[in-house]
């Protein structure tokens, strides 16, 4: 599958999802081996892993649902999720790979030498997110035609830059722990989808600062940019699956027919600034590109 789905519509998008969920990526063990050995598949990961705010809940303390781009990519497997142990929770940081989130233990237990895949989302939580965006929309007022926010993050040290150097990282030793535990592994890190226009041009329904688009669009990028490294330095069986490219144009702006991203209104959307079911399905199709890879 290749990029060129985001240009799917109607018809032709039903078409390929079906494609995919009869597709299958690879050799699962017998439900008997999987009780005894462990998951094949785990993913591990924040809210844009977990599919926050879409139908199908699975676990509600961690917003987890079956509309998940791990739980489409579990779709495609023989044996129809099976060993497929997905332990994605919103809210979760680097902090909830290693340590217990609410009741929940830390996503690393998952893993066990029967584990053969591993996807992983994870970072925007330590950067803060949710902080961050609240902030733009509370500053946006000071200097609406400027970058308030920008400034606000920037001004003495760059605060949010700093935050994607420690995550940075915490995310190579977090590929370390998987491969120590998982020897046989692939390891696919799935970086952030295009929240912000790529053109850095904003709209009335995002409540943000007209220049401070364009920072948050950099913020995402650089961040991304950092999990790209991460993964590239990972060694063989480590791969980077890019969902910003083709979710590029289908950002929170868009209108609600041609967005992945939901827009931040209403606030109280659960869904706010999060992908879509489209939006994870692009997700899936950019991580099973890399699946797909030797």
């Amino acid at each position: 599958m290749t990029h060129n789905a985001r240009h799917l519509s109607g018809r032709y998008r039903a078409a390929a999802v079906t494609a995919v969920a009869g597709a299958s990526l690879f050799s699962l063990t017998t439900p008997a081996q999987a009780a005894t050995d462990g998951p094949n598949y785990v993913a591990m990961g924040d809210s844009y892993a977990s599919g926050a705010g879409l139908a199908g809940v699975k676990d509600a303390e961690c917003d987890r649902t079956t509309g998940s781009y791990p739980s489409i990519v579990a779709g495609t497997s023989a044996g129809k999720n099976r060993t497929f142990k997905d332990v994605t929770c919103t809210g979760a940081t680097t902090r909830s790979i290693w340590n217990a989130q609410g009741s929940k233990p830390p996503q690393i237990n998952a893993l066990t030498p029967n584990t053969k895949l591993v996807t992983l989302t994870i970072g925007g939580n330590d950067v803060g997110f949710t902080n961050v965006l609240a902030t733009c929309a509370l500053v946006k007022s000071s200097d609406p035609a400027g970058s308030p926010c920008k400034k606000y993050f920037t001004t003495g040290k760059d605060v949010l830059g700093e935050r994607i150097n420690t995550v940075e990282g915490r995310v190579r030793d977090v590929i370390t722990d998987i491969r120590r535990r998982s020897p046989d592994a692939k390891i696919v890190v799935v970086g952030y989808p295009a929240l912000f226009p790529d053109n850095g041009v904003g709209c009335a329904d995002v409540p943000f600062a007209a220049q401070d688009f364009s920072w948050l669009r950099d913020t995402t990028l650089k961040l991304n940019r950092a999990l790209a490294r991460r993964a590239a330095a990972g060694g063989t069986g480590v791969s980077y699956a890019d969902t910003y490219s083709p979710t590029v144009g289908h950002d929170m702006c868009r209108p609600r027919d041609r967005r992945f991203i939901e827009s931040l209104s209403p606030a109280a959307n659960s869904m706010a600034a999060h992908p879509n079911w489209m939006g994870q399905f692009m997700m899936a199709s950019a991580t099973y590109d890399q699946i797909l890879k030797p």
